[in-house]
């Protein structure tokens, strides 16, 4: 398949036919995590803690193997535009392999290290032994992961959006479907609580890598992924974890900035941690919509990049984040219009879902603004400049999020929190910016 028209084709509909396969697929794969927390919290309010303090150490994974695969991502699609083909075979063969090694550690790693984890967090024995239940369970399924996200960036990589569409809608209609029948049995299933949330979890990421294997072989694509090009030298290796290494920063960062909050509001009633952990099931729905823009301009900026298409390589960046923040002031709109019943979805704690109510509002405001950071990340790593990605993460996450909200948590109560994540899409945004300007100089366009 000719990728050509990736730096001949008008920029919004080019745009367009890359991203919304991939936020239809976010969407789907949102919708997921919120179907599988609401039927979770059907178990008990228990089941639904545990499920909160699993998420970070879940995220950690996923942001290992994601980031990893992104690193794959941008050089195949750089080595493409450079008409470098060989290049970009080898390194979608070598980075397939370390994900699947990938994986596997971070299985056996987990298993270990999450009931000392759990313990950092609270001492109720009830809610450690559900968390344990379940990631026991969903962290066997890692290597899984790995191989399958590495396919789904391959693809991306090469301009075949709807396939990667196709594949993560199929393992996350196959979670959606499994979940009530393994969490509660039906027929000659029997009821498993929350290990059948994990699961039918694991099934449907059995479901996706399936059908990426059966694309590759039954619609062969431009890159060739085999043992051979897998023989190659550590400068393949080096290339790729230039970029990965950032990324996986990029993306563990939430899962330590959840933890971390959730240690700022351990003083305060249980309610609060619950409802951190929901918000950040609903927001999944934004922010992986969000994602899948930046997942379809990445390849687009990457082949430009490396075609020399510095100006549409500007073009591409400014279309997106009007994008991005049409999708923001939507779910600000949403946020902002029925908080309690979103909250409510999840518990049926009249006080909770005042609590949620009021934290969805104050959070919603941050949204439109985001969209500056999300957008110059994504960028950054599609040319292959991980670390000032990197910088801007680490300033959204950690650096400005977290000093923030303790202090606004000790001025305001618990409600500070909320409002750390609204000042700091605006401190963000600003050195975003300067952060983008700054290493963008070397783009004439």
């Amino acid at each position: 398949m000719n990728q050509e028209y990736m730096k001949t084709r008008k920029i919004l509909p080019l745009v367009l036919s890359m991203s919304l396969p991939m936020v239809i697929s976010m969407a789907v794969n949102a919708l997921y995590n919120i179907v599988d927390s609401y039927f979770v919290a059907k178990i008990s309010e228990d089941a639904m803690t545990a499920l909160a303090l699993v998420f970070p150490m879940q995220n950690l994974v996923n942001a290992i193997v994601i980031g990893f695969a992104i690193g794959i991502n941008a050089r195949v699609a750089f080595y493409l535009g450079a008409k470098e083909e060989k290049m970009a075979d080898e390194s979608a063969s070598v980075g397939l392999l370390l994900n699947l090694i990938h994986g596997l550690v971070l299985a056996l790693l987990c298993s270990v290290i999450m009931p000392s984890f759990l313990r950092m967090f609270t001492g109720d024995t009830q809610v450690i032994a559900l968390a344990c239940t379940y990631s026991t369970r969903v962290f066997a399924f890692a290597p899984v992961i790995g191989l399958g996200l590495a396919y789904e960036k391959i693809f991306q990589a090469v301009g075949r959006m709807k396939v990667s569409m196709i594949c993560m809608m199929l393992g996350c209609v196959t979670n959606i479907i499994l979940d009530p029948v393994m969490i509660f049995g039906l027929g000659s299933v029997p009821k498993l609580g929350i290990a059948g949330a994990a699961y039918a979890t694991g099934i449907g990421q059995c479901v996706t890598l399936a059908g990426y294997l059966l694309f590759y072989f039954a619609r062969p694509m431009h890159v060739k992924v085999n043992v051979a090009n897998m023989k190659t030298t550590g400068n393949v290796m080096k290339n790729i974890y230039t970029i990965g290494i950032p990324a996986t920063l990029n993306l563990a960062l939430p899962s330590i900035q959840v933890s971390a909050l959730n240690a700022i509001l351990a003083p305060f009633p249980g309610s609060y941690i619950l409802v951190l952990g929901v918000y950040y099931k609903l927001q999944t729905f934004i922010y992986l919509t969000a994602n899948g823009i930046v997942q379809g301009i990445r390849p687009l900026v990457g082949y430009n990049y490396g075609a020399g298409e510095y100006d549409r390589v500007k073009k591409i960046t400014h279309t997106s984040m009007g994008l991005i923040a049409l999708v923001m002031v939507m779910g600000m709109a949403i946020s902002c219009a029925i908080p309690q019943q979103l909250m409510g979805l999840f518990t049926t704690s009249r006080a909770t879902m005042e609590i949620g109510g009021a934290a969805l509002r104050i959070i919603s405001f941050g949204f439109v603004v985001s969209s500056v950071s999300v957008t110059f990340s994504g960028v950054l790593e599609g040319l292959g400049k991980g670390m000032p990605s990197l910088l801007i993460s680490l300033a959204r996450y950690i650096v400005v999020m977290l000093p923030v909200s303790f202090v606004l948590s000790r001025l305001l109560q618990a409600s500070g929190v909320w409002y750390g994540f609204a000042v700091t899409e605006y401190i963000v945004a600003v050195l975003s910016y300067y952060i983008y300007k700054f290493h963008m100089r070397d783009i004439k366009g």
